[in-house]
């Protein structure tokens, strides 16, 4: 279980997907995390990608989004995520899109979301592929990407929280 820590949602728990493949992210790092971008997130368009419970965009939907679409290929992930949407009544509020984050990104237009948030697997070079695809057509205005204190992602303002990163990135 974990929380949604602020806006109007504040307390209300959360399910994660069982069998220990998601690795939710921390509620002290996703506090700190969406309090960067909170400017950002008033009546903003939300992508969450690699989504796995939702509760990125959940939070950012709590602190004052208008509409989040979700991204998860996971058949755990998407049980939870749902599960998730519908416990907060959010169901008008989303969009869940089962597949490829990074296919999803890479056919985006430029301006699609105003923020997106991603928390790719570690073990893999998830991160990187979607900065670069970010860097070809910017499709937010805003990409943060959560990834392993020891990945460098170039070019954005890294934050890091004991083993965890979130880089920012933001379209000129």
């Amino acid at each position: 279980m974990t929380r949604i820590v602020s806006g109007t949602w504040r307390g209300r728990r959360l399910v994660v997907p069982g069998g220990g493949v998601v690795r939710p992210t921390a509620e002290r790092v996703r506090e700190a995390w969406l309090s960067i971008v909170g400017p950002e997130l008033s009546a903003a368009r939300v992508v969450d990608l690699f989504a796995g419970s939702g509760a990125l965009g959940l939070e950012a939907l709590s602190r004052g989004a208008a509409h989040a679409t979700f991204v998860e290929m996971q058949a755990n992930s998407l049980t939870a995520l749902r599960a998730n949407v519908a416990t907060l009544g959010a169901e008008r509020q989303v969009a869940i899109h089962r597949g490829d984050a990074i296919r999803f990104a890479a056919d985006l237009p430029a301006g699609a979301f105003d923020v997106a948030l991603a928390d790719p697997p570690f073990s893999s070079d998830f991160a990187q592929q979607l900065v670069t695809v970010w860097r070809a057509v910017p499709f937010a205005s805003v990409l943060a990407v959560e990834h392993s204190r020891k990945t460098e992602l170039e070019g954005g303002t890294t934050r890091r929280w004991g083993d965890i990163a979130v880089t920012f990135f933001r379209a000129s």
